[in-house]
């Protein structure tokens, strides 16, 4: 078997660390949680040379090892417990040539722990166009290290990273500064207390929640020899430590980098006056926006209609090359079309992705973040509630996970609530089948399309009710807090384009996987309450219809055929069982039967609409055709008209069909109740300005 080498990649947020990663490990990664926690785990498999491999961990982004958040936490239990499985062999600190001095802080903390530790100088290939020169040979002394200088951008320094990863053995493990010297009377009997232990992880320990082997904060609290001090004397305590560090830091960083500020260009400061300008700021983004939402559509038309009609061909295929029968139908009539409702839609989600992924990678979606933050304090949240707002519109469960960054527990608990009314993926094929159905595919001013702009709406919306909900809870909620905003400005960058591809794989593929599992369960099930009914009337529908419709050719005979046993098979006889309650919204029982399966995800809705409309029709029809020449049996008119339409939008703008989501927020809060009220309020608030809608526009 393979050597395999444990890496823990640890660095500051914006360091360029996942782009290292994503260079080291390709597409060979997984992403998963951490045993007990919601925090995103990322790993994986590098090969280096002669057999050996390295399994690379990504931990979170870190500033410091004095943790103010559950993701430092993360970093920092990791570091402290051997004992863990994924305790590093070696710890790779990648750091940024242009922020080296802020970065070297951590990177002195993580040396203390005597881990064999490589630095990482990443965008080295700004230094000329910084004009920055590093003395390399003195920073390894000083900073008693090996350091990898690497561009992510131009692949460079990765090859010599790996041979400086595989000879970790020749590491030195000793720190590289005494940065514990301040208070050398209470640092002894420290050491006097626990002589077995590392002075500066049982410091650790007494400064933050996390746990060291068999000792915790509360085992040393009880030892006669040593007494903690109080918490304000720990804070002073460890700001003398940081100033100690620092003072290192600078006396290296004067001998060993050289910034000559004339050689420098850049046009950063100047871009931001205009992007993040408190009036024009909010039209450049509008009109990003805009413009992103019509690529959507214009780009994405053309693969969406070739995956709809693969799958009616598929189906229609499979149906003629096997023998008929029960299980070639549950194929035919199931589990293809149910999956073809999903698959159609990757295309738009992919492109949404890409989109995200291009202006997280430039650099812009922080200056976002930095210009929300205005309008986010007057509603009761921190600008840190934008990162959870804005990345809800990928999917509302690592966005309730992100709010773990917010320090501030009625922030972070208002942020939880109101997240699930931004437009998440799962919400974007509902819009773009009911979109395409009943708004006009017409230009406005030869550029943007009704469609888009509705899109573009819906999500608006979304946001605009989150911060509204947000307002409101603020006024509700009774929990005195204090908070405080900061965020860093990263460089721009033109985006790597690894890093976005790996993102849109590594995203889409989660997407439709994690949609695909519940879609073919509930499309199977569908199908059989579908394909067989309860008494009489299925079994013998073809007698009964034939017996009533002399003067029908075949095909139409055979339409009523299947059109009748589907209204009287179990599938049936349930949705005009809750056809009252959506009738006054404009909907059929087919449609309630719709929402009611897409309570187990959003994106369900559609798959389940083509189960239902697959079972004994024309496989050669695709799925939008179908919706499309579906009549409300009461009015003779189109199902899908503008009424009814602007109501299904509005319906699954607002409510809380998503129980992953539930399952997240009841962990998130330790609390079932949070959860139910969110379930509660949204369902109702979605279905009262559902019927206000339908009843005004029909």
């Amino acid at each position: 078997m393979a050597k395999q080498i444990k890496v823990s990649l640890i660095g500051n947020p914006n360091t360029g660390k996942t782009s290292v990663f994503n260079l080291l490990t390709g597409l060979n990664q997984q992403v998963g949680n951490y045993p007990g926690i919601t925090v995103e785990k990322k790993e994986g498999i590098c090969k280096l040379s002669r057999g050996v491999k390295a399994h690379i961990l990504d931990l979170p982004g870190t500033y410091s090892l004095n943790a103010s958040s559950l993701d430092e936490n993360v970093v920092i239990e990791l570091l402290l417990n051997k004992k863990d499985k994924d305790f590093p062999d070696v710890a790779v600190v990648v750091s940024d040539v242009e922020n080296l001095k802020r970065n070297l802080l951590l990177f002195t903390q993580i040396k203390d722990l005597e881990i064999p530790t490589i630095l990482v100088i990443n965008m080295a290939d700004r230094m000329n166009r910084k004009g920055i020169t590093l003395d390399i040979p003195l920073l390894e002394k000083e900073l008693n290290t090996k350091i990898s200088l690497v561009s992510a951008r131009k692949n460079e320094g990765i090859d010599e990273l790996k041979k400086l990863i595989e000879s970790y053995t020749s590491l030195p493990k000793t720190p590289c500064v005494d940065a514990l010297s301040f208070a050398p009377d209470y640092f002894d009997r420290l050491k006097k207390a626990f002589p077995n232990q590392s002075v500066y992880k049982l410091w650790l320990v007494i400064t933050q929640d996390v746990n060291f082997r068999k000792f915790s904060k509360q085992d040393i609290t009880i030892t006669p020899d040593f007494k903690i001090k109080s918490e304000s004397e720990l804070k002073r305590l460890q700001q003398k430590e940081t100033i100690k560090r620092y003072q290192f830091i600078n006396d290296v960083l004067k001998r060993g980098l050289v910034t000559d500020e004339k050689a420098a260009t850049g046009m950063r400061a100047k871009l931001d006056r205009v992007l993040t300008h408190k009036f024009w700021g909010y039209f450049i983004f509008f009109g990003i926006l805009l413009l992103i939402f019509q690529a959507i559509y214009d780009w994405s038309s053309y693969p969406m209609d070739m995956i709809d009609e693969a799958f009616a061909w598929l189906s229609e295929t499979t149906k003629s090359v096997l023998p008929a029968g029960p299980f070639v139908d549950l194929i035919t009539e199931g589990i293809i079309p149910g999956l073809g409702g999903i698959v159609i839609f990757i295309p738009q989600i992919a492109f949404l992705f890409l989109f995200i992924s291009i202006l997280e990678e430039s650099g812009y979606m922080s200056r976002v973040v930095f210009l929300m933050d205005r309008i986010m304090r007057r509603f009761g949240l921190s600008g840190k509630s934008v990162v959870p707002l804005v990345s809800g519109t990928a999917c509302a469960i690592p966005a309730v996970m992100a709010t773990r960054n917010i320090e501030n527990w009625k922030e972070r608990l208002i942020t939880i609530l109101v997240v699930p009314f931004t437009t998440c993926a799962a919400r974007l094929p509902v819009y773009l089948i009911i979109i395409a159905l009943v708004i006009p595919d017409e230009k406005v001013g030869w550029i943007f399309s009704y469609q888009s702009l509705t899109l573009m709406f819906l999500y608006f919306l979304g946001f605009g009710t989150a911060v509204g909900a947000a307002w409101i809870l603020n006024k509700i909620l009774k929990i005195k807090s204090k908070s405080y905003f900061v965020i860093e400005m990263p460089g721009y960058k033109v985006p790597l384009f690894k890093n976005v591809v790996i993102n849109v794989v590594e995203k889409t593929k989660a997407f439709v996987f994690g949609a695909g599992k519940i879609i073919l369960a509930i499309s199977v099930i569908l199908w059989v309450l579908a394909s067989f009914g309860p008494n009489e009337n299925f079994s013998n529908a073809e007698e009964i219809i034939t017996s009533t419709n002399n003067d029908l050719s075949q095909e139409e005979l055979d339409n009523e055929i299947s059109s009748y046993k589907l209204e009287h098979s179990f599938i049936g006889y349930a949705g005009k069982a809750i056809e009252p309650i959506v009738a006054p919204l404009g909907y059929d029982w087919k449609i309630g039967i719709g929402i009611i399966s897409s309570f187990a995800a959003r994106e369900v809705f559609v798959g389940t609409l083509a189960t239902i409309y697959s079972v004994g029709s024309d496989e050669e029809e695709t799925i939008k055709n179908r919706m499309a020449a579906e009549v409300n049996q009461k009015t003779g008119k189109p199902l899908f008209n503008l009424a009814s339409g602007i109501s299904l939008l509005l319906f699954y703008a607002f409510a809380m069909q998503c129980m992953s989501t539930l399952a997240i927020v009841k962990r998130e809060t330790n609390s079932w109740k949070w959860p139910m009220v969110q379930l509660v309020f949204m369902s109702i608030l979605a279905y009262a300005i559902a019927l206000i809608a339908y009843q005004v526009l029909k």
